[in-house]
Parts: C-alpha cells; sequence; structure tokens
C-alpha cells in the first residue's frame, strides 16, 4: 500500500517511495509496479499524472482524479507557479546558500523520445539551494582521510529532466547514491557503512493553489527509514 498523503473529490497526493517508476516507460521494460497503477487500484477510480519524480527519488507525488483538474494543474506547472522542496545529502561541503544558473542539454532517451527533434538549444535551468547542515565522517574516501557532506534544501526554479542531478554534478556536488551522475567511491561508502542503497533526494515538500477551492495547499512527504538515517548524522 502506498502512503497517501492527501485526497479529495479533484486529486490524489502519495509518498513516491524511491525505486517506482511513475508510469509504464519503455525506458524500463523489466519493471511490473507503477505508481499510477498501483494508486488507480488502491483508491479504485482512474488517475492523471500532473508532473513526475524520477525512479530513484521519493516524495511528494500529486495525481489529478479527472482531465479537467489535470489540465488546470499541469498549467501550474508549466508556469512555474508551483513551488517544489526537496532534501539532498550531497558530497562535500557547500556554500551557505548558491543560485545555480545553468542551461541543460535536453535528454532524449533512444527509446522513448526517438521521434522527437534531435540536437535542440541547451534549455535554461536554475536551481536554488540553501545547506541545512554538515558533516564530517572518520571514512577515508579515495585520497581524503575522511569524508564530507552537506545536507541541502533544493529549490527548482525550472523543470528540466535530472535538473537536481544534473545541477549538483556541474558543481561538483553530486547527491550520494547517484549511479548516473554522481561518484561511485562515496555511494560505495554510504552502501557500506549505512547500508544506504538509494538516492539521497527527497521531494519533501510542494505548494500549489488547489485548482477547483483556489486554497493553498502545502503537502509534506516523511523521509523514509534509509534517508532519516542520513539526515540525523547532520543534527
Amino acid at each position: 500500500m502506498l502512503e497517501i498523503i492527501y485526497q479529495d473529490e479533484y486529486l490524489v497526493a502519495i509518498n513516491k517511495p524511491s525505486g517506482l517508476l511513475v508510469h509504464k516507460s519503455p525506458i524500463d521494460r523489466r519493471e511490473t509496479e507503477f505508481a499510477l497503477q498501483m494508486v488507480r487500484d488502491q483508491i479504485g477510480q482512474y488517475v492523471y499524472p500532473v508532473h513526475r519524480l524520477d525512479k530513484p527519488t521519493s516524495g511528494v507525488l500529486v495525481f489529478a482524479l479527472s482531465s479537467e483538474v489535470a489540465r488546470l494543474l499541469s498549467e501550474q506547472f508549466r508556469e512555474h507557479t508551483i513551488q517544489k522542496e526537496y532534501m539532498a545529502v550531497v558530497r562535500g561541503y557547500t556554500k551557505e546558500s548558491e543560485l545555480i544558473d545553468y542551461d541543460l542539454k535536453v535528454i532524449l532517451d533512444k527509446k522513448a523520445d526517438k521521434d522527437r527533434i534531435k540536437n535542440k538549444e541547451p534549455q535554461s535551468a536554475q536551481t536554488y539551494y540553501e545547506t541545512l547542515g554538515i558533516v564530517e565522517l572518520p571514512f577515508p574516501v579515495s585520497r581524503y582521510p575522511v569524508a564530507r557532506y552537506s545536507l541541502l534544501k533544493l529549490l527548482p526554479k525550472t523543470g528540466r529532466k535530472h535538473q537536481l542531478r544534473r545541477h549538483m554534478k556541474h558543481i561538483l556536488h553530486p547527491i550520494v547514491g547517484d549511479t548516473k551522475y554522481g561518484r561511485n567511491e562515496h555511494n560505495n561508502l554510504f552502501r557500506k557503512q549505512f547500508n544506504s542503497h538509494r538516492l539521497l533526494l527527497h521531494a519533501s515538500s510542494i505548494t500549489f493553489v488547489h485548482p477547483m477551492s483556489k486554497a493553498v495547499l502545502v503537502l509534506n512527504a516523511k523521509m523514509d527509514e534509509t534517508f532519516k538515517r542520513s539526515y540525523d548524522m547532520f543534527f
């Protein structure tokens, strides 16, 4: 059973676990479970996706319960009026805060995007972060005798594919557990020392205007046990 964090007659929001695809995709044909179908079966009605989270990312995921509500919510996402907040554990000590303004190339999947135009211009992308804590661990990594990490609050201003993961790689502070953009030596340390086998990126909060009632909704998702263990190291 998925954790439902909000539901009314117009929309439903869940706390998506790390490792679960939002919907069926040719990118990963081996998967047999998807958030969309699981939510549909759990609440007994059709649901409409309005945004996505990467498979390894956990946290708030919102579905509409009608095509009209899906259209209205999708407009808010396109207009960037929806505020999303993420938590992440990254390599090294980051600045107190920073706005990453770095254009990202469009990522096309060979199968899912085979009919899309190739060689598109890079898209503008901005991510703001605040450092919530730093920690030094007594484990040698690479040529260093200790390992240093930062806990971040990430606020994406745009919504490009893998934006947060690519932006953190760009500033040389990749997210721990990222097997695509991260550093294996840090991923391996967390697997061995903390039994952490996931990407340490969590969509902790989303704020938007309810498309029907016009009330401001703030939806929060709790961390899973693995992420909470890493979070607690900073405090």
